[in-house]
């Protein structure tokens, strides 16, 4: 292996890379995008996670001291109250679900409707406990945790990055060879002294090289803006997405391995991406899934990356906390590479 020819490839495609001034500024700006609406959206620490109707009402800002709903209800915390001048404007939100529950202010029998569903239910739930007498309330014994609570905001972050990880490492070294290979480059590189198993280790550093420049001007820049609690250390983060973009990257060279069509390519990688998006935990939490679900994500590195980052973001996990996941992306590193390696074609 001539570490020379290694570094020329290297340099030439980092130097395509930054040169492609649409690819480089959409790297950087996608994920800032993404995390600033949703710190927008799901950043506070105070936004109702329930909508509450009541009518009649003359406008759609309701004071809760003038309006006559169960003292326990109107205190308790996470209910945003809307107002609607008629039944049939409440009546209309609930079946579209855009509220879980509709209550009738004027009447003695405190009427209401509720959405079917999770929401509607435990907002009912909420309503007939705050109508019971004083006395039968607060009979529990109530026990509290230590520690700041986790934003939705601090939980996906980490998976916004890993997700634009994922597709930068399939497209930018899958879809770019088999772009290659297509338009004849590989085949004039293999009339030169280059190898096959240089030319790849110079994709995958010149990869690994961009992924991470990214991850860290996004993680800093959106942590200065954004506030982001990380409890653990944040060199075992950088180690976790480290190991994670080679494990992608070597993921996406088996894409790369063979085939002319740029069509092909592209059903391939979203093939594999999609569902490693939606099944690695990036948008949302997989717990109370069925126990295939979770068998299926154990199989997407993405999955032990994510799991790794939050451990030691919103858990404080150190190395050893964390050394399960990086082991299992290790093996998979290795094992990509060599099926990348072995089915690895300059012309088909």
């Amino acid at each position: 292996m001539n570490l020379k020819r290694i570094r020329v490839m290297f340099r030439a495609r980092n130097m395509e890379f930054f040169r492609d001034r649409a690819a480089f500024g959409w790297n950087f700006l996608f994920p800032f995008l993404i995390v600033a609406g949703f710190a927008v959206i799901f950043g506070g620490d105070t936004r109702s996670e329930y909508k509450v109707g009541v009518f009649p009402h003359p406008t759609v800002q309701v004071d809760l001291e003038e309006i006559a709903v169960p003292e326990a209800f109107k205190e308790t915390r996470y209910l945003d109250f809307i107002g609607f001048p008629s039944m049939e404007a409440g009546l209309t939100k609930l079946r579209d679900h855009k509220i879980d529950f509709l209550i009738q202010l004027d009447s003695p029998e405190n009427a209401y409707w509720v959405s079917e569903g999770p929401k509607g239910y435990v907002v009912e739930q909420l309503f007939n406990a705050a109508l019971a007498p004083e006395e039968y309330r607060g009979l529990g014994l109530r026990g509290e945790i230590e520690g700041r609570p986790v934003r939705y905001i601090d939980w996906l972050f980490p998976g916004i990055l890993a997700m634009n990880m994922m597709f930068s490492a399939l497209w930018g070294v899958g879809f770019v060879i088999v772009r290659y290979r297509k338009n004849g480059v590989l085949k004039r590189l293999k009339a030169t002294p280059l190898t096959a198993v240089e030319y790849l280790t110079a994709q995958m550093f010149s990869r690994i090289f961009v992924l991470m420049f990214t991850l860290a001007v996004m993680w800093f820049g959106c942590e200065l803006f954004f506030g982001f609690q990380v409890r653990g250390s944040r060199v075992w983060i950088f180690l976790a997405y480290f190991l994670g973009g080679l494990c992608l990257t070597s993921l996406g060279m088996i894409v790369a391995a063979r085939g002319i069509s740029e069509e092909f390519a592209s059903g391939v990688i979203n093939f594999i991406g999609l569902p490693m998006m939606f099944l690695s935990e990036v948008w949302f939490s997989l717990e109370g899934a069925p126990r295939w679900v979770h068998r299926i994500a154990e199989v997407f590195p993405l999955t032990h990356v994510l799991r790794a980052v939050r451990r030691v973001m919103n858990e404080g996990a150190g190395l050893a906390g964390i050394t399960p996941e990086l082991t299992i992306l290790a093996v998979l590193t290795l094992g990509f590479l060599m099926i990348g390696a072995f089915l690895f074609s300059w012309n088909e």
